[in-house]
């Protein structure tokens, strides 16, 4: 640890040095060395350049009055244990030198040293830093537990963000490129679902799961999904979810023959009430289908699934028409339009209120485009100029009249007999919402106050958008007693 002076050729000189310690406790010191000669010279003159001007009998600390049992008692933010003695204890020699018999650490002898060795003992010594604040994120009872630090997607320094916070149960469902799990988290010992996306090593993160998590960190709303968490690791990225029973898909194969005519009047007003929440933001789903809609155990409906939606500006010309599952296209898509706005998720709308009340698919197309518009212009009809202004300059019109002709328009109650059931209103919002001309389509906030959900309570039109509508006195799910429930 400490050097000698044997052999240095210039013992009497004021050198600087530095003291061998660990880096935590790096600094430097100046000491004079003194030896005895000088120390007997200069006796005679009334001056010793061995003791100190205001230490008495004290004379200078050498350069080696740091020792190794010093450095090793220190602890690591350079200061002595608070259960070991402060104290110097000083013994002279015959040869005018004094030593140090117990080493204490920087910040002490820094202390205890009077003035005059302050100025010629001078330490250099890098401060503390000042302990980081505590997350008020973090929800786990042990802290002093914490192996890593991590920042979350969502900001901060959270115990969020890591796979170890969550455990798999089962397997929900698989995709093209993700796989849904029923999964539990550690954090808040809820249940939830972890949509695990697989990446590829040389692509990365599917655009789309980029897309899903930029809006979904966006949207609060009680008719959406909740995004808690993203997990990221070298093989896959993993999306926290609320967990949520099941889908309205499934919901509809339990209940097959058509749905409570009250329940479809709820699961299309929370459909509605989400819808005109993104698109008041400019945000479209562009992929609204029944697997799309999630249910819960007491009815509450949730937009899931943004992998394909988009915030734009309204209208635009710059987007695909590869979009939105065949069943639930709209006809100016399928015809090759790009010049589409929100209009397209309210024609999905149409179709899902549809099936919901008569218990079958409203256009269910089997082979192509093509096969699906023929299903769809046998009901509406084949639009014409005059029915629908510019529908002639669209790519795939020509095409599909001169291989299937023309079909004229039928009214909705006649192609579905059970929307005629339903009421007379209730074929109204379906005529209104199936429009093949997309400027005529009703947007969704206007569809919340049609006349079809006048028996609903107005309070439902004035909640904040993160509460439920079943948080109002009489609003829940009548039983589905029309048809016997499949297990």
């Amino acid at each position: 640890m400490s050097r000698a002076l044997e052999g240095d050729p210039y013992p009497s000189w004021g050198k600087r040095f530095a003291v061998d310690s660990p880096p935590f406790i790096r600094h430097t010191c100046d000491y004079t060395a003194t030896t005895k000669d000088e120390s007997e010279c200069e006796s005679g003159e009334g001056g010793c350049r061995g003791r100190q001007q205001n230490g008495g009998a004290r004379g200078k600390l050498p350069y080696n009055g740091y020792s190794e049992e010093c450095l090793d008692r220190l602890e690591p933010n350079g200061n002595i244990p608070h259960d070991k003695d402060s104290h110097y204890e000083w013994s002279g020699g015959g040869n005018g030198e004094y030593r140090v018999r117990r080493q204490l650490s920087v910040s002490s002898d820094s202390k205890l040293l009077d003035e005059g060795a302050r100025e010629e003992a001078r330490v250099v010594m890098r401060p503390k830093r000042p302990p980081r604040p505590k997350s008020e994120a973090f929800l786990g009872p042990h802290e002093h537990n914490r192996r890593t630090k991590r920042f979350s997607a969502f900001g901060g320094d959270s115990p969020f963000g890591k796979s170890e916070a969550y455990m798999k149960l089962e397997q929900l469902g698989e995709g093209s490129y993700a796989t849904v799990y029923k999964g539990y988290s550690n954090l808040t010992q809820q249940v939830v679902a972890l949509k695990e996306i697989r990446l590829q090593e040389d692509e990365g993160a599917p655009f789309t799961a980029i897309r899903e998590a930029s809006l979904l960190k966006e949207l609060k709303h009680a008719n959406i999904v909740t995004l808690h968490d993203i997990v990221h690791t070298r093989e896959t990225l993993t999306f926290v979810f609320e967990f949520v029973d099941t889908d309205l898909s499934q919901y509809m194969e339990r209940h097959p023959g058509g749905l409570n005519h009250h329940n479809v009047k709820l699961f299309m007003f929370q459909l509605l009430r989400g819808l005109s929440y993104c698109h008041r933001r400019r945000i479209l789903h562009r992929d609204v289908k029944p697997q799309n809609l999630l249910i819960s155990s007491h009815g509450e409906l949730k937009l899931a699934d943004f992998g394909l939606a988009r915030a734009k500006s309204v209208p635009s010309h710059t987007y695909s028409h590869e979009v939105v599952t065949l069943w639930y296209r709209p006809p100016d898509v399928l015809l090759g339009s790009t010049e589409y706005s929100t209009s397209l998720d309210m024609w999905g709308v149409g179709c899902i209120f549809v099936e919901m009340l008569c218990g079958v698919p409203t256009f269910p197309g089997v082979r192509d485009t093509h096969d699906q518009l023929e299903k769809i212009f046998k009901v509406v009809g084949t639009p014409t100029e005059e029915s629908w202004p510019g529908v002639s300059r669209l790519p795939g019109l020509r095409e599909h009249v001169s291989r299937w002709g023309t079909c004229g328009a039928r009214a909705l109650g006649a192609a579905w007999p059970r929307l005629r059931e339903a009421g007379r209103d209730a074929e109204r919002l379906a005529a209104a919402l199936l429009q093949p001309e997309p400027q005529r389509r009703l947007p969704a906030h206007r569809a919340t106050h049609h006349a079809y959900f006048a028996a609903l309570p107005h309070r439902l039109r004035d909640l904040p958008d993160e509460v439920s509508i079943f948080t109002v006195e009489g609003v829940c799910l009548h039983p589905e007693t029309r048809h016997v429930a499949i297990k």
